[in-house]
């Protein structure tokens, strides 16, 4: 039986100590280099707030691999594609896949994941608190693009499972993720809004795995107007550092709106940090003690002691599923976003007070185990979400709604935020998605956009590239 805990906290330093690096590390920057046209009329609706093809937890919708990059999306007639190019490239190939996007929902985003083992590519799509839709190509497929035909002979079957494995029939929010050795998990919420549980399934190169749900719904959350006993767990990401470690931020998210003071607000509260050094296996609070177990009874709750890095009430419209980002050292990062208290303490409207109020904040663990938490000085003008990319520096840039791209030095422990590119010229509806890995490959930082439209008509959808310091 669990031990129920009241949460702890770590105190944040409102400004950040200023850290360590090398004299000849450039600040951050960014030079935008190309646009290129994914599609002239990809579809455009807007569903809780945003579009299908460009959504915060869409890991990945773009992504580099061995020199080709890879980009998925639905086009004006609902149908998935997928298309790829040589880094550079001023035209994208396009295969058509036999899907069709069934409701206009935008949470039912295309994500894709590279099990680095065989040689796949994998794309989980169409979902939200129902079943899912499943694809994955020819081993060695991405392992050797140029010598392989893009065609949609590459790709098997449109499955409903993962190669016979179910997981579930309340499936939202897929996320692949590549293991150190190469294979590849997929995270995703087990339930519904507000009573769900994330869990984590394995691929190992000839079959999938389900390991198990590590969150839990259960146990009672008291604010000062009221409780919940039940809520999900929102990741702003799941990520490996360069040391194997498993990083997972999150807020939690209230069944109940009895927690708020007001219904028009949204019941997230406090954002929390766990991690794994067992590859998902077993979960650990910042402090190091074990929380919770994959595929267990003792899965990580919201009474578990220890797992709040910055404690905030459900009154401020802090938002779901963010970003997130490890450093060259595995130092977690984070960004979040809300309504400060400097501009009242209840939101009554989540929309309309984030986008005239929202601020963005970057989160982050210091080398001397210190959280830290920096506002960045732009207005959000927007009830949506940041994207966080770190540069081979740790320079650390927020890539905001509408395409815009703030950046902060590492040098100035991440406390000279400002605007590097105002996102002008763009017409970027406001989420964008952005490529992780090709900021790795080759100091390239790609973000995929769609055009502002109206109602149901499509809209262009492109990538642009910035190069970032070399």
């Amino acid at each position: 039986m669990r031990r129920r805990a009241v949460l702890t906290t770590a105190i944040l330093a409102a400004v950040a100590t200023p850290g360590i690096a090398r004299a000849a590390d450039p600040g951050p920057s960014v030079t935008k280099k190309s646009t290129t046209q994914l599609d002239a009329q990809a579809v455009y609706f807007v569903s809780y707030d945003g579009l299908v093809n460009n959504n915060s937890f869409q890991k990945n919708g773009l992504l580099t691999y061995k020199g080709y990059q890879y980009a998925v999306w639905y086009t004006s007639t609902k149908r998935a594609v997928v298309a790829r190019r040589v880094l550079g490239a001023t035209t994208w190939s396009t295969i058509t896949l036999s899907h069709t996007l069934k409701s206009d929902d935008s949470h039912n985003v295309i994500s894709m994941g590279v099990s680095r083992v065989d040689g796949r590519l994998h794309l989980n799509m169409d979902s939200h608190s129902d079943g899912f839709f499943y694809v994955k190509s020819v081993a060695g497929l991405l392992d050797n693009p140029a010598s392989t035909a893009w065609t949609s002979a590459v790709f098997g079957a449109v499955q409903t499972s993962l190669d016979g494995v179910a997981l579930t029939t309340q499936f939202t929010y897929p996320q692949f993720l590549a293991t150190p050795e190469g294979k590849l998990q997929l995270s995703y919420r087990v339930g519904i809004s507000g009573n769900g549980r994330n869990a984590l399934a394995e691929y190992d190169g000839s079959s999938w795995t389900a390991l198990g749900e590590w969150s839990a719904s259960t146990g009672t959350y008291t604010s000062a107007h009221g409780s919940s006993t039940a809520r999900n767990m929102y990741l702003h990401g799941i990520d490996y550092d360069v040391n194997g470690r498993l990083h997972a931020f999150f807020t939690w998210r209230e069944q109940s709106a009895a927690v708020m003071c007001n219904s028009g607000g949204i019941t997230n509260h406090d954002t929390g940090y766990v991690y794994s050094t067992d590859r998902g296996r077993s979960w650990r609070n910042d402090a190091g003690t074990a929380v919770g177990t994959t595929g267990s009874s003792n899965t990580v709750a919201v009474t578990d002691a220890g797992l709040v890095v910055d404690p905030l009430d459900p009154d401020h419209s802090l938002m779901n599923q963010e970003s997130q980002s490890t450093d060259s050292t595995g130092l977690p990062h984070a960004i979040i976003s809300y309504v400060p208290g400097r501009f009242g303490q209840c939101t009554t409207n989540y929309v309309t007070d984030r986008t005239a109020n929202g601020r963005a904040f970057h989160v982050r663990k210091n080398a001397a185990g210190t959280w830290q938490k920096t506002e960045i000085p732009i207005a959000l003008n927007s009830s949506q979400r940041t994207k966080l990319v770190l540069d081979k520096y740790d320079n650390a840039y927020a890539v905001l709604p509408y395409g815009r791209i703030a950046g902060a030095s590492k040098a100035s422990g991440y406390t000279d935020w400002a605007l590097l590119y105002d996102g002008s010229g763009l017409n970027a509806f406001g989420e964008v998605v952005i490529d992780e890995l090709r900021v790795k490959a080759d100091n390239v930082l790609s973000v995929m956009y769609q055009e502002k439209s109206s109602g149901t008509t499509p809209s262009a959808l492109h990538v642009v590239d910035f190069a970032l310091p070399a």
